[in-house]
């Protein structure tokens, strides 16, 4: 087995450290376009990250056996030096933008990967906002692993992509020079992805690099101050109920379901699914709810936010 290091468990410090000065920069620095820090969100924040933790744990141990049980089975075997292991972590980039991407588009992934988006604010504590379910993540990267990819050696690269994409977490930093923008994940482009505005919903979906998003047409730029959250807030600081609610929300849609069709659709369509209306049934008119809007931007500017149910 590679002999790697734990990533992660060498980053809490300065985890610790950089939240600490971007509370200290909002105390000292307030700034009114940025939500900057509520106590009880970042105590929710906190409490998800130290649960993910201890689930993680437990996930790991049949993701890591069939992992291992693909590995043996492949002849392919991609050793562990200097120069293979920046194209092993552009692999797991790769992977893990599919991984991302159908996280947001199929119901019961988002399920899981709501948790992230449920927070209001963007800081650094959001960063740790991590679900409890993540076995949904596993297969997304067996593609590599049948390549010869070590499990430990995946195991490093999507750490070191989770530790890249904690500083991504923050409003404090401003666009960087063209060429970071035009190939890294940056503050700016985050900021996009957690935003709840039509325009910006399902974008940005990168972890290392932003490159994908561009390739595979779902990039956006920040043009608009972003409003964060979702386009139906839970309203709740309760970590069970943020780990869990869009599951609770399925299960009453399936159990309100009038055919198997729906209930298929309800788990494996969109976060937004809705059955086709029967023929020649009259729909009553719904109005939408209107977005959240910044105190810097017009409404007008601002794109119809999508149905999404979280």
């Amino acid at each position: 087995m590679p002999n790697l290091p734990d990533v992660v468990l060498w980053s809490i410090p300065a985890f610790v450290l950089l939240t600490v000065v971007e509370m200290a920069s909002y105390r000292f620095h307030p700034d009114e376009d940025s939500e900057g820090y509520e106590t009880r969100d970042a105590v929710t924040s906190i409490g998800m990250g130290l649960g993910s933790l201890v689930f993680d744990f437990l996930w790991k141990i049949p993701i890591v056996a069939i992992y291992t049980a693909v590995y043996e089975l492949t002849p392919l075997r991609i050793p562990v030096l200097w120069w293979t292991v920046p194209l092993m972590l552009l692999g797991q980039d790769f992977f893990y933008y599919w991984s991302h991407r159908g996280h947001h588009i199929v119901r019961i992934l988002w399920a899981c990967h709501v948790v992230h988006h449920s927070s209001r604010k963007f800081n650094l504590t959001t960063a740790l906002r991590q679900p409890w379910t993540s076995l949904t993540v596993w297969p997304f990267y067996v593609p590599l692993i049948a390549l010869g990819v070590h499990p430990a050696a995946l195991a490093f690269c999507s750490s070191a992509n989770l530790v890249y994409q904690f500083w991504v977490h923050t409003e404090r930093v401003g666009k960087l020079p063209r060429p970071f923008e035009y190939v890294l994940n940056t503050p700016s482009h985050h900021r996009v992805h957690h935003a709840s505005q039509g325009g910006y919903l399902d974008r940005n979906f990168g972890g290392i690099l932003i490159v994908w998003d561009r390739l595979f047409g779902s990039f956006t730029p920040e043009t608009v101050q972003p409003v964060f959250g979702l386009t139906k807030n839970i309203g709740t600081y309760n970590p069970l109920r943020v780990a869990t609610h869009e599951y609770a929300a399925i299960a009453r849609d399936v159990r309100a379901a009038a055919s198997w069709r729906e209930r298929a659709g309800r788990v494996f369509g969109g976060p937004g699914w809705q059955p086709a209306p029967v023929a020649g049934a009259v729909l009553d008119p719904v109005t939408p709810a209107a977005p959240a809007v910044p105190s810097t931007a017009s409404a007008a500017v601002l794109e119809t936010p999508s149905e999404r149910i979280a």
